[in-house]
C-alpha cells in the first residue's frame, strides 16, 4: 500500500498484528475454519487484514 517508509517499523507491526485479528474476525463472521487451516493460510489472513486496515486508515484520513 506504499506505506512502509511513512510509518516504521513500530507501526508496522502494530498493523500486522491489528491486521491479522482483523482478518480473522472478518473470516471467522462468514464462517472460515481460521485456526486449523495452517500457518499459510494464518499468513494470508494476516496480510489481508492488514490490506483491508491500511485502506481503511488512508480512506478515512484522506491521505495517498
Amino acid at each position: 500500500m506504499g506505506t512502509d517508509a511513512q510509518m516504521g517499523i513500530p507501526l508496522n507491526i502494530v498493523v500486522g498484528i491489528v491486521g491479522g485479528l482483523l482478518g480473522g474476525f472478518l473470516l471467522s463472521l462468514i464462517g472460515v475454519d481460521v485456526e486449523g487451516a495452517g500457518i499459510i493460510f494464518s499468513f494470508l489472513t494476516a496480510l489481508l487484514g492488514a490490506v483491508i486496515l491500511l485502506f481503511v486508515v488512508k480512506a478515512v484520513t484522506g491521505r495517498r
